[in-house]
């Protein structure tokens, strides 16, 4: 136990299967977990989790792949190391370390894909499920038009076969991040980024082992992830928990036209709010996540 960059965390390392993942947490009360998305990492809470801290024990782990957790190499001919299934495991392992039984699970970006493959495949941890920014991995490939490919390019950069987005990337990594950043946020700066996690992410782009994560993470999107979505689709598995659902006016998923809609498809229990932001919404507008989640988090 180390000495957080998140204010009144503390920093765990705790091994799953063989993977160390690294894990901030602080607090007291019902377990929460906040889930990261790409090309970010737990400093995308920072004006986020010190606020839940007050009310719950807030876990704020790195992916596998991001951030302080380890980065094993994708090798699987399915891509299943960086599949959300595995990524939900590590999360499962953590939750046993930390001893907690059951958790609510906060996930934006492919940390919101973690989270409902873990609602999905783990109901009996999981109490209330909140979903920032996405929507199902089938539905948005469904969802493809000519403006939302121009737009989400890097679902197909980042998942075509290794290395050429690794090559590509690495030639200039942090150019590569930053103009990520840049493009998806509504004032097209990164000005809203405060500096320690701006600093982090652009640190872990110059790491070539986390680039390949990052690049797997979307690989296994394409592949893995997409087929046992579809799979469950099928079969008419659905979420068991409440799903709350915040999207960003200028995002991805409200350019699949019904957001909310999708995701009445997936679970019974929905609720939903749009709010002005652009993708990275913790950072944009902080208060909306407040607004949309403490209260729903904190309901019996």
């Amino acid at each position: 136990m180390t000495a957080s960059n998140l204010p009144g965390f503390t920093r765990h390392t705790i091994n799953v299967g063989g993977v160390n993942i690294s894990v901030h947490v602080a607090g007291n009360g019902p377990a929460l977990m906040l889930l990261h998305g790409y090309p970010q990492n737990h400093m995308c809470w920072l004006n986020i989790a010190p606020h839940f801290a007050k009310d719950f024990t807030c876990i704020v782990p790195d992916l596998r792949g991001y951030g302080d957790s380890d980065a094993p190499e994708d090798i699987s001919a399915d891509h299943s190391t960086y599949s959300k299934r595995q990524m939900a495991l590590d999360l499962i392992g953590v939750l046993d370390y930390l001893g907690h039984d059951r958790a609510h699970v906060l996930g934006h970006d492919r940390g919101g894909r973690v989270a409902y493959r873990f609602a999905l495949d783990h109901p009996d941890r999981l109490d209330r499920l909140g979903i920032i920014e996405i929507v199902p991995t089938g539905d948005f490939w469904r969802s493809w038009n000519a403006e939302l490919a121009y737009k989400a390019y890097h679902w197909t950069f980042l998942a075509q076969p290794h290395p050429l987005p690794e090559s590509m990337i690495n030639a200039d990594p942090v150019s590569y991040i930053d103009h990520t950043l840049k493009s998806w946020v509504n004032a097209k700066s990164l000005d809203i980024f405060p500096k320690p996690a701006l600093d982090s992410y652009r640190a872990q782009a110059l790491d070539p082992a986390r680039i390949h994560a990052m690049c797997a993470d979307y690989r296994a999107g394409a592949t893995f992830d997409r087929q046992l979505d579809e799979a469950d689709r099928v079969n008419g598995k659905k979420i068991a928990a409440p799903l709350r659902f915040l999207w960003a006016e200028g995002g991805f998923p409200g350019q699949t036209g019904n957001p909310e809609g999708l995701w009445s498809n997936w679970a019974d229990q929905v609720s939903a709010q749009s709010c002005v932001s652009g993708h990275f919404v913790m950072e944009e507008n902080p208060e909306a996540v407040l607004d949309c989640f403490g209260a729903f988090f904190g309901s019996d």
